[in-house]
This record gives C-alpha cells, sequence and structure tokens, in this order.
C-alpha cells in the first residue's frame, strides 16, 4: 500500500466525499428535507423561487465553510495527539 501522503497527493483520500454518517437515520433525515424543499418550491412564485434559491446557495456555502474549518480543526487535532503520543514513547524509551 502507498504511503497516505501519496495517497492523498493522488486523490485517493478525499475527506470531503467520504462521509461517515450517510447512515439510515441521515438518508432518511436528508429525503425529508428534500420532500419539505420540494414542497416548499411548488408553492411559491418566480420571485420568492429565486429568494429560496439565495437562502438555499448561502446556505450551501455557510456548510462548507463550518465543514472546513471542522476538517482543519480535526486534522490538526490528530497531528497534535500523534506529536504528543511520539513524545511520549521517547521519554518512556
Amino acid at each position: 500500500m502507498r504511503d497516505i501522503l501519496e495517497e492523498l497527493f493522488y486523490g485517493n483520500i478525499c475527506p470531503e466525499t467520504d462521509c461517515r454518517s450517510s447512515g439510515k437515520e441521515s438518508r432518511q433525515l436528508m429525503g425529508y428535507i428534500a420532500d419539505h424543499h420540494d414542497n416548499l418550491l411548488a408553492t411559491l412564485d418566480d420571485k420568492q423561487k429565486e429568494l429560496l434559491k439565495k437562502f438555499d446557495d448561502c446556505h450551501s456555502e455557510l456548510i462548507d465553510i463550518n465543514e472546513r474549518a471542522i476538517f482543519t480543526y480535526a486534522f490538526r487535532l490528530g497531528a497534535q495527539i500523534m506529536l504528543a503520543a511520539i513524545k511520549e514513547g521517547e521519554n518512556v524509551g
């Protein structure tokens, strides 16, 4: 198996698309959201539809910003934990 950095470099590891929360409960909730969105959209006039589209775009951008921040935080935390474990291992040996 390739080194994890090589895997990341070649795009074989893609954390933002490898969602582990795609279980039954999550899929069901996403279905409800899509159904409610479609039902709401069907009741709107053109001006309201444009407003909802702008809302959806802003919401998607906010989710992207938050996911990026969470990923960065978690990656740094994992690296700090690894460094602490290595340092502790050096002190023991």
